[in-house]
């Protein structure tokens, strides 16, 4: 008897413990606002974000767009989709000829409220310093390393595609 009761109480406590488990991955990557270089605040997407999952051990494939202009046109590149320890971060490029214009941020980590709280700061950061510079080579920004590690991975993908080294 007094088995049967310890029994069933580690039974409860158990199941309550699996149905109080928050899911990774609930948050879907097509409901995150793109974070642009334009504003440098979020904006409805306006198209879904491929949701391409990278490896921990470097980016997945990106993607150009259909039809990309001459040198000197203005064209979009999707860089690399790259996991980093918080979600994948992955960006898309403008460029007018070999100049970078604009930059898009299609995913970002978003599971927790500190996730957001670090992207709303982090990557308009990010995306100013990459417009300024116009390489992947830029500071990180203090306090979202693995989101700034992400970015210019993803950032130095999109601008491999393009010829800009």
């Amino acid at each position: 008897m007094r088995r049967m009761i310890v029994t069933s109480a580690a039974t409860a406590a158990g199941i309550v413990l699996l149905l109080s488990l928050k899911p990774h991955g609930s948050a879907s990557a097509q409901s995150l606002p793109v974070i642009s270089s334009d504003t440098g605040a979020a904006s409805a997407p306006s198209s879904p974000a491929p949701s391409g999952s990278g490896t921990s051990n470097g980016p997945t494939s990106g993607s150009s767009s259909p039809a990309t202009p001459a040198a000197g046109g203005t064209r979009t590149i999707t860089g690399s989709a790259v996991d980093t320890r918080y979600g994948p971060v992955q960006v898309r490029v403008t460029l007018a000829g070999s100049k970078l214009t604009k930059v898009d941020v299609l995913q970002y980590p978003s599971e927790s409220n500190r996730d957001e709280e670090i992207n709303t700061y982090a990557l308009p950061q990010l995306n100013q310093e990459a417009i300024a510079a116009g390489t992947a080579q830029i500071d990180s920004v203090s306090g979202a390393t693995y989101t700034s590690d992400g970015y210019t991975r993803s950032l130095q993908s999109a601008l491999d595609q393009a010829g800009i080294h």
